[in-house]
């Protein structure tokens, strides 16, 4: 998609890997947990984006 969904879903990444890491120097295994979540779903979006991307490019040529 755009460069604007790209940041969206690497900041949503970096604020998971943040909660993950304080979860873990916390030993608080929800707030980690809550972390890999946002990281796995940011990843998701990332994928389904290159896919539409790749798509596009597709019938684009």
């Amino acid at each position: 998609m755009g460069l604007d969904d790209d940041l969206k879903h690497k900041a949503e990444e970096l604020k998971g890997k943040a909660k993950e890491a304080f979860g873990k120097a916390t030993d608080d295994k929800s707030t980690e947990a809550e972390g890999k979540a946002e990281q796995a779903g940011a990843k998701v979006k990332q994928v389904a984006d290159d896919a539409k991307d790749a798509v596009r490019d597709a019938f684009d040529r």
